[in-house]
């Protein structure tokens, strides 16, 4: 009898620690269950692997999404070259790792179509090379080369560049900007302007990327207040440094530095309202005449042209069309055109350049229907700095 009260209380004893083991392992079960079940959605391989792939996307959108691509940067500092990937929104020197604040010479070039065009590279070889011969800068102060380029182009432009840049005694910085994301930018800012200043679908200047200089203001970074445009077809006669102390010329109020027209384009351009204007200035030559403009010498104040609330109205689409309504004016030379028309109304917008800076060459009105008042318009007197071959004219070797 004791033997199986003994058997008794040992198999109950046995049942009871079996029974608490099988609670142990199930309630490690469940605390695994759990675990895998509230904490995959926040803690498991997967979600973190997502979190970083979410975190990449959305570095990518903000690189994406910057004022300005830039896709290759070249710089010297102290004669030696490099070349390295550079940030899109970011304007500045590298130097031995460091960062420097230099002042910058701003010059930016339209480059597209070079790769097709021999003549084209031609022109862009008389003009970087005369530049750099004359080219000087004080310690601290850095030339920065922009080009608006197609891809094909900026491979060629960069090899280019190596040779014209080898003897440069100057710090430099070389910048490509992609054309089809910077018109992209700028279409839907001068969509309207195209409407009255393009040449017709399919033409050189019908692309909205030929009115940049137009809204430039609104697509670069604001951290960049002066910038140069000049046309590939220069040569120069004298140290680019020089032209960027015209900006401390402006009167108040003045968005623009140009340089006027050479032939009687706008006489041309103008003959309807002209004609029913016979008192006018608009169209005819200086001194007293109002010429217009040639945009292949322009400075820049980007600056000016974002705090002027009147440049700024006067890019509206209803102004435009009103303006261009009261002239008659059907252009095809994209944003000299539009100019041209806005200082026929607001001449304090503009700084106007001495003829020296950009002398053009081209004589092609003088021997259709203008020849008895060219001279009145190509006559430029005073020191050349720049000469322009526009409508591939020849320019001088000296």
């Amino acid at each position: 009898m004791h033997i199986l009260r003994l058997a008794c209380i040992i198999m109950a004893r046995v049942i009871t620690f079996r029974s608490l083991q099988f609670l142990l392992l199930l309630a490690a079960g469940l605390a695994v269950m759990a675990f895998y079940y509230f904490g995959s959605e926040n803690q498991n391989f997967s979600s973190t692997t997502k979190r970083i792939k979410l975190s990449q996307a959305s570095q990518n959108t903000n690189r994406n999404n910057a004022d300005l691509t830039l896709d290759t940067r070249f710089s010297q500092a102290d004669g030696s070259q490099k070349k390295e990937k550079a940030e899109s929104d970011k304007f500045r020197l590298k130097k031995s790792g460091d960062t420097t604040l230099d002042q910058r010479y701003n010059v930016l070039m339209m480059f597209t179509k070079v790769d097709k065009s021999r003549s084209l590279q031609d022109k862009f070889s008389v003009a970087m090379l005369s530049m750099v011969k004359y080219a000087g800068f004080l310690e601290g102060e850095v030339l920065a080369l922009h080009f608006v380029s197609d891809q094909a182009s900026k491979d060629l432009g960069e090899k280019l560049l190596q040779e014209f840049l080898t003897n440069a005694t100057f710090k430099y910085e070389v910048l490509f900007h992609d054309v089809d994301t910077l018109t992209h930018k700028l279409f839907p800012i001068v969509e309207v302007l195209q409407k009255h200043f393009s040449a017709g679908s399919g033409a050189y200047y019908s692309d909205s990327i030929f009115f940049l200089s137009v809204a430039m203001h609104h697509i670069l970074p604001e951290n960049l207040t002066r910038i140069v445009q000049v046309d590939l077809d220069l040569k120069y006669r004298t140290n680019i440094r020089d032209l960027f102390q015209e900006f401390d010329r402006f009167p108040p109020g003045a968005v623009l530095g140009i340089v006027r027209e050479m032939q009687p384009v706008y006489r041309h351009t103008f003959w309807q309202y002209r004609k029913e204007n016979p008192q006018t200035r608009v169209g005819d030559p200086p001194p007293e005449g109002l010429p217009g403009f040639n945009s292949g010498v322009m400075l820049l104040d980007l600056a000016a042209m974002r705090a002027s609330t009147l440049y700024n109205q006067l890019l509206e689409i209803g102004n435009v069309n009103k303006l261009a309504n009261k002239y008659s004016i059907r252009g095809n030379l994209g944003d000299q055109d539009f100019y041209t028309m806005i200082s026929m109304e607001h001449p304090e917008l503009f700084y106007s350049l001495a003829c020296g800076w950009n002398r053009q060459l081209c004589t092609w009105w003088r021997d259709h229907g203008y020849g008895d008042v060219f001279q009145l318009y190509y006559r430029c007197d005073g020191p050349i700095y720049i000469y322009h071959g526009n409508c591939n004219t020849p320019i001088p070797d000296d």
